[in-house]
């Protein structure tokens, strides 16, 4: 009894390398009307920012990745008085886990930005441990330089300085831009925002995707993009069409209605 009640409790496989960088090719509105089609979840409220985010490095494309939590309250100083090694500890927990992680940080001082998390520094370290980028509610500096270590962000605004910024608590349920993250979820953002995909919803994530943009370019892209002025009624006829082939596509696929 005690190894079936154990299997019912461990977490999903975690998607290999290979499955991630395929992933990591498709932009995150993409992956979203994949997941939408074979999700139990609502697509319209769940799973995506509800607030607005900033991508700060939207050249470096998408990534992709498993949450890694911070907490932090750069205006209030106690936190260093309280818990002077809380850097190490924090590292260390970073450390410990497989990659590639993306930081998410909650900040406490929120709607107030009253320092950044990032910055040159904290972002080569963090690259160093394993990490591809950050979701951050607060703010953060040093623009150049982090994109120049690779590191990309996602976040609320700009910052000069750092404050008294630390960790207050790690490997916990954060909340950022509306959306509640727990440590371990798989992750894709771009510039548009960002999904956080169930567990229950990872494995068949690909190949849905792939399928949806496949189905819109044989469909309703090749409709829209043949057009000529002097042949509107026969393009309207084909667009219609175009629909319908798209829907039954769908249909058949993942017996569900889905956009269109």
């Amino acid at each position: 009894m005690k190894q079936t009640k154990r299997a019912r409790t461990l977490a999903p496989p975690r998607l290999s390398h290979a499955e991630l960088l395929q992933l990591k090719r498709l932009n995150t509105p993409t992956i979203y009307n994949g997941w939408e089609q074979i999700t139990r979840h609502d697509p319209a409220r769940d799973g995506f920012n509800l607030e607005e985010v900033r991508d700060f490095m939207p050249g470096m494309g998408p990534m992709v990745g498993y949450a890694v939590t911070v907490v932090i309250e750069p205006g209030n100083l106690e936190h260093r008085r309280n818990d002077p090694e809380a850097w190490t500890t924090y590292r260390r927990y970073v450390a410990s886990l497989p990659g590639p992680k993306i930081v998410v940080v909650q900040d406490l001082d929120k709607p107030s930005v009253l320092g950044s998390f990032w910055g040159e520094v904290n972002s080569n370290l963090h690259r160093k441990l394993g990490c591809v980028g950050t979701i951050t509610d607060g703010a953060i500096r040093d623009l150049d330089e982090m994109t120049n270590a690779g590191f990309k962000a996602l976040a609320r605004r700009l910052s000069v300085g750092h404050a008294y910024v630390h960790p207050v608590r790690w490997n916990c349920p954060v909340e950022v831009f509306g959306r509640p993250i727990r440590p371990g979820a798989l992750i894709h953002a771009d510039k548009h925002g960002f999904l956080v995909i169930p567990s229950e919803d990872q494995r068949q994530l690909l190949a849905a995707a792939r399928f949806m943009d496949a189905n819109e370019c044989r469909t309703l892209i090749a409709a829209g993009r043949d057009y000529s002025p002097q042949d509107l009624p026969q393009t309207l006829t084909r667009i219609e069409a175009a629909a319908s082939q798209f829907r039954r596509a769908m249909q058949k696929q993942f017996k569900r209605r889905g956009e269109w």
